[in-house]
């Protein structure tokens, strides 16, 4: 049989996809604790009663419904539950992993308290009343509102609890992380003028066209994207990816079309302006003489010309014509944006070109296309009491207009003495995930008191004056609501499948206590007597349904059915465009972090999965960079040489792993590496951090980190 290149890369992925749910022998075999899964600080059950629960994954945003094999009512395998709308039965890498998260030797197993940088594990009710009376000095001194707190994501009773409590102690400053979300978000704001949550349906969609978005590397609902891919060629969805770098997505696609880093946007617009000049577009769903529109049209079609776009993106004329062609003829085409998983933010203006193609190709909230939602979070929340420091303090304006934690952490850096005095941080770890990590970390060190509410001793807990430690996901109930990029309004509702390994707590209940013993107004709006009432009280509409069956599923309400306004006037101001941060002839270069599907972000990869890393981009503790052979010849580089990677926000020794799929001049590095948790050998310690040597570009327009790249230089050690 003849393999020529594009069944080779078939035959790659296949492999790939393969070690995304079965061990890979011959990576497992060099660690017969791993392979027999016998790992030091794991129990293995005896013999016993076999039983199932079902619960809810939390380690993305995909939030699939998992089956929890149990004996004698210990944890042992997780699985997929079948007939969940979004999972069905699947189940990527880290979740069948999570048991090990479980017993992860990080975890923190007792509130602890740091004095002269030295940990105490501490009571309760100590730790507590710590953290009370450093939150109440702020207070008494007229200073409420320099208590900030950021969390993952403002959905669900638990991240409603932290925003609560942020404006009951006096502050406006609460904060959630920087994600692809919050992007598409403020993009639909400032283009339709209303808030929506952005969903993508790519199951019954004919035509992808993908800007970077990695599409199967874990982009926005992992498992659900999978079983998309898997049913292409059955439901004849064709998949276009755009992307300097043959990725999996890529070389899964059905053409890929190596773009130059950073000109996303410029392709996108070009095929804005082909549809308009030869009037493919929906004119049912455009109104072709609002004023708006004819100045975006104009735009388009002179300044994003094929050949003026030909030039900066390296796409030649007849190609950039062809991705139009494709996707005006396609029935129901949808164009999606947000770079790797879409953990990161991204350019206002890329996401805005990507939302008109769909605006033209007619396909908002319509089958297979881009659907813009408003979901019901069926909540009920009482009344809260605000006394004259909480009053006070509330009024006062957040550190950043942007309402970003990109932007706070900027504010405090280039402050002498740090604005935020106080700062709670739950499910987030800032110190590993933002771009110039290094300079984030030294920005959280400046802040005067820290609590943080993490299961594990990450890199930003390390840095906290007080941990008020959290049972991880299957030791707790709690409500969760999806977040990722998928037509469907879901609440789930994760329930413990075990009893509290360690002295840990719910973190709604340790708000709760938090705030009791703040006493007075603070205490009083918060009167549930635990998380679990609190639940049931404030998912009240729902809470039959959600504790009987474990989710709702309710019909997304569609915000839009035509586009009443379609406002592109962001896309006529050039201060949008975002660049690769450096001097180019400093650093001749160009370093872009890029995701693997074996990896995470805020928290550190499981040690299974760490394992089955490709050794071309981990070996033993050595990160690789990927570079093309043409690029390496002329830096006399060879496979495997080491090397130091040189950027304007730091520097790190890697080695070089020559791969041809991607474009000279440019360098590629995997994000979820480099973590600092020494009590696991298995993770901490293995690679580097893509984020400390890659720094934040602030967007113009939503003052979300934007930047795609950054310069870079190599040389030898």
């Amino acid at each position: 049989m003849k393999v020529d290149r594009r069944s080779f890369l078939g035959l790659g992925l296949g492999a790939a996809a393969g070690v995304a749910v079965t061990p890979a022998t011959w990576k497992l075999m060099d660690d017969s604790s791993i392979w027999t899964q016998n790992w030091p600080w794991t129990p293995v059950p005896p013999d016993g009663e076999v039983t199932f629960e079902d619960t809810v994954c939390t380690l993305c945003s995909g939030n699939c419904g998992i089956s929890v094999r149990k004996i004698n009512g210990r944890p042992v395998k997780i699985e997929g539950t079948t007939g969940h709308p979004v999972n069905d039965g699947g189940v990527c890498l880290h979740g069948i992993s999570a048991l090990q998260y479980l017993y992860d030797p990080s975890r923190v197993k007792s509130p602890m308290i740091k004095t002269d940088d030295t940990w105490k594990e501490v009571s309760w009710e100590k730790a507590l009343a710590h953290a009370a009376e450093a939150l109440g000095n702020i207070r008494k001194a007229d200073n409420a509102n320099a208590i900030a707190c950021i969390t993952d994501n403002d959905k669900g009773t638990v991240s409603g609890l932290f925003k609560r409590l942020t404006t009951v102690l006096g502050s406006n400053n609460y904060y959630t992380m920087d994600t692809m979300e919050k992007a598409w978000a403020t993009t639909i704001d400032a283009v339709n003028g209303v808030k929506a949550h952005v969903g993508f349906d790519l199951k019954n969609s004919d035509l992808i066209l993908s800007f970077g978005s990695g599409f199967i590397e874990g982009w926005g609902a992992p498992v659900y994207n999978f079983q998309v891919n898997a049913r292409r060629k059955t439901h004849g969805i064709k998949l276009i990816q755009v992307e300097p770098r043959l990725s999996n997505t890529a070389a899964a696609a059905d053409k890929w079309v190596p773009a130059k880093p950073g000109t996303e946007a410029d392709l996108a617009l070009a095929i804005c302006g082909v549809l308009i000049t030869k009037g493919l577009y929906n004119k049912k769903a455009i109104q072709a003489d609002d004023p708006s529109f004819k100045a975006f049209a104009k735009m388009a079609q002179e300044k994003y010309s094929p050949a003026r776009t030909a030039r900066t993106t390296g796409i030649d004329v007849a190609s950039i014509q062809n991705l139009a062609m494709a996707f005006a003829d396609a029935e129901k085409p949808v164009a999606i944006a947000g770079r790797g998983k879409g953990d990161s933010a991204g350019s206002t203006r890329e996401f805005a070109a990507v939302y008109a193609l769909n605006c033209l190709a007619g396909n908002i909230n319509a089958p297979g296309g881009f659907w813009l939602m408003d979901k019901d979070p069926a909540e009920v929340w009482p009344s809260i009491e605000m006394d004259a420091m909480a009053t006070q303090g509330f009024a006062r304006a957040k550190f950043v207009e942007t309402d970003t934690v990109d932007s706070l952490m900027a504010k405090v850096t280039a402050s002498a003495k740090s604005p935020v005095e106080a700062l709670l941080v739950y499910n987030a770890n800032p110190c590993y995930s933002l771009k110039n990590a290094k300079a984030v970390t030294e920005a959280v060190k400046k802040i005067p008191f820290v609590i943080s509410f993490s299961s594990y001793m990450d890199e930003t807990t390390q840095l906290a004056d007080v941990v008020l430690p959290s049972h991880m996901f299957l030791e707790r109930r709690e409500d969760v609501s999806l977040t990722g990029p998928v037509p469907l309004d879901i609440t789930a509702l994760t329930r413990p499948m075990v009893s509290p390994l360690f002295d840990t707590r719910h973190p709604g209940d340790s708000v709760l206590s938090l705030a009791a013993a703040m006493e007075g107004s603070v205490a009083a709006s918060f009167p549930w007597e635990s998380y679990d009432a609190c639940l049931e009280a404030v998912k009240a509409p729902v809470w039959k349904a959600l504790s009987e069956k474990g989710s709702v599923v309710k019909e997304p309400v569609s915000l839009v059915k035509k586009i009443e306004r379609m406002d592109f006037s962001l896309l006529l101001n050039d201060t949008a465009v975002v660049a690769a941060e450096g001097d180019e002839a400093t650093y001749p270069l160009v370093l872009m972090p890029v995701d693997n599907i074996r990896l995470t972000g805020e928290i550190a990869a499981s040690p299974f999965a760490v394992k089955t890393v490709s050794d071309k981009v981990l070996k033993g503790t050595d990160s690789f960079i990927e570079i093309n052979p043409e690029t390496a010849d002329q830096l006399r580089l060879s496979q495997g040489d080491e090397v130091t990677l040189t950027t304007p926000v730091g520097s790190a020794i890697v080695k070089v792993n020559l791969f041809d799929g991607i474009m000279p001049g440019v360098l590629a590095m995997a994000h979820g590496l480099g973590h600092t948790m020494a009590e696991n050998p298995y993770v901490g310690g293995k690679g580097v951090n893509v984020n400390a040597l890659v720094g934040p570009v602030m967007d113009a327009i939503s003052g979300l980190d934007a930047a795609w790249g950054i310069r870079a230089k190599i040389s030898r050690v």
